[in-house]
């Protein structure tokens, strides 16, 4: 009767992912030193495969990809594993030169198994030697895989026939029928133990290895042939339906890892595909791809067929996005140095008007680089400071000399202190919610704009004092579209100033927030921070002449 063999399956290797370049080294450096390391061919290509994969990634992600560094990790790899690679070679070649010689020695012991068949003499004489032959037909090792199938039938073609052809005495008959149907009884036991193996595919390599040993014993009495035979065939198709039913669940488990994997591939190719305008929005979207990168390895493998095909599509879009940022550092690097030699020459022409004694041309050919230097965009962090320094050195060295040697006509400090009263009396007028409003507004614009020029220091928080006095005075256009609105209290006046300093507060807290995008903005955060300081102070006094008016209206 004929036996069969289930073929063995082979499974995906577990390749670590998780590790870096220095630790896939010490795990192949290990794995070479192991005694069964010539049994590790899957576990040392897997090792491979991940250490070219991170060093791929690691170029990607380097600011430097030319680093020396990768190519000494690279080829230290390389060292060991040419060297393993070598060894195996040899091993597999002695393996191979083994294979060849047990097919060799199993030809001859057949050989004399036919010769022994065919002399057919006294069973007293031939019987030890059939034992003989048998005890040496085990203890050879194995031989050429497409050999195994064709020397074993004809090994058990002449074991038959032995027994089948040669008067044997009975005795000595029934006794080796009896301890081959021991031994095939013994491995019916274990087969059915496997059975209860919660490891399937352990269970399911040992039950091969008992198919093998199962035909290096001969037939049993007939009455028992087909029955042990039956019996081991049971136990092996219960294992062998567990391991079938454990790869159908692997299956269904690694479709599902290539459905949440291709998913994770559009995500990544959606970012990919993002227009993005500033540094802000790449580091956000990057975060987003990290974010994935993490899940994607929570994930476990898709199929052998499907598993790289999906890593190297997610491979591809995340290299596609870290293409484009560096692109665009690159551009943005390029444009930062552009515009740091513009604000140098800004320098450079500041520092050469400095000396100068035309203060009216060259006032305004100061304001006027001022406002070249505020269109001028970023420039690397490390020069900002010290270039707005260098810049601001020479406009004030300018500005205080031109306020030393003003005219009396040009009293700058006089300016600021008459402009500082005015703003005073503008405080402190009484709106009388009627026409004279706007009278009384109009003659303080006009006073203000006789007033002339204010040391250069002084000029951005004078004129804000200013827009600040001038806002609860109405507008005539605000008379016209509203004469019948009813006139604020003091009260009512001062919350709606405190309201309107709370939007100007949240205003440049926005700005700041704007601002730090840029990695040389520290100046314009500076002022925006001095600004807001200011508004909280202001704020605090507002309240508290808010709950003066609260108070003095409860007492009467």
């Amino acid at each position: 009767m004929s036996e069969e063999m289930i073929p063995d399956v082979e499974m995906t290797s577990d390749v670590p992912e998780k590790k870096s370049l220095a630790e896939l080294v010490k795990q192949f450096e290990e794995l070479v030193q192991n005694e069964d390391r010539m049994k590790m061919s899957k576990e040392a290509e897997a090792i491979k495969a991940a250490f070219y994969r991170t060093l791929s990634k690691d170029k990607a992600e380097a600011e430097n990809p030319e680093d020396e560094s990768f190519a000494e990790i690279e080829n230290a790899f390389k060292d060991i594993y040419n060297a393993y690679k070598k060894e195996r070679s040899e091993y597999n070649r002695q393996l191979e030169k083994e294979a060849e010689e047990n097919l060799a020695l199993k030809e001859a012991v057949i050989a004399d198994l036919k010769a022994l068949v065919e002399k057919q003499e006294d069973v007293n004489e031939t019987f030890p030697q059939f034992r003989e032959i048998q005890d040496r037909w085990r203890a050879i090792g194995p031989v050429p895989p497409q050999n195994y199938r064709n020397i074993n039938e004809t090994y058990q073609l002449y074991v038959e026939q032995f027994y089948d052809m040669v008067k044997i005495n009975r005795e000595l008959r029934d006794l080796d029928f009896k301890k081959n149907l021991q031994a095939k009884e013994e491995f019916c036991a274990f087969a059915e133990k496997l059975a209860e193996n919660e490891d399937v595919v352990a269970a399911f390599k040992e039950l091969q290895k008992l198919h093998e040993q199962w035909k290096e014993f001969g037939p049993v009495a007939k009455e028992f042939r087909e029955s042990i035979w039956e019996r081991f065939k049971a136990a092996t198709a219960v294992v062998n339906k567990r391991y079938q039913a454990f790869f159908e669940g692997v299956k269904e488990q690694q479709a599902e890892n290539l459905a949440k994997k291709t998913v994770l591939c559009e995500k990544v190719e959606e970012i990919a595909a993002r227009e993005v305008a500033n540094s802000n929005q790449w580091n956000a979207f990057s975060k987003e791809i990290e974010d994935i990168q993490k899940e994607w390895k929570t994930i476990g493998f898709a199929s052998k067929k499907e598993n790289q095909k999906i890593y190297d599509r997610f491979r591809a879009a995340c290299d596609s996005f870290y293409s484009r940022k560096r692109d665009f550092y690159t551009e943005y690097k390029d444009g930062m140095n552009a515009n740091l030699e513009k604000k140098i020459a800004l320098c450079e022409q500041a520092e050469q008007l400095k000396l100068s004694t035309e203060w009216k041309k060259t006032a305004d050919q100061f304001i006027n680089l001022q406002k070249q230097w505020k269109e001028i965009g970023a420039v690397p962090r490390k020069k900002s400071e010290q270039l707005w320094k260098r810049f601001r050195a020479a406009c004030d060295e300018f500005f205080a000399e031109r306020d030393k040697h003003a005219k009396p006509e040009n009293d700058f400090y006089g300016n600021l202190k008459a402009k500082q009263r005015l703003i005073e009396e503008m405080n402190s007028y009484e709106l009388a919610g009627d026409e004279s409003d706007v009278a009384a507004m109009a003659e303080f614009q006009k006073r203000w704009n006789e007033i002339g020029f204010v040391p250069f220091k002084e000029k951005d928080n004078i004129a804000k004092a200013y827009k600040d006095a001038l806002a609860k005075f109405p507008s005539r256009n605000q008379r016209r579209s509203r004469p019948s609105r009813p006139q604020l209290s003091e009260k009512d006046r001062l919350i709606q100033k405190y309201h309107a300093l709370e939007q100007d507060i949240v205003t440049y807290e926005n700005n700041i927030g704007f601002f730090s995008m840029s990695k040389n903005a520290e100046p314009l955060i500076r002022q925006m921070q001095e600004k807001i300081d200011k508004s909280k102070e202001d704020l605090k006094a507002l309240a508290a002449q808010i709950k003066a008016l609260d108070e003095a209206e409860e007492q009467e």
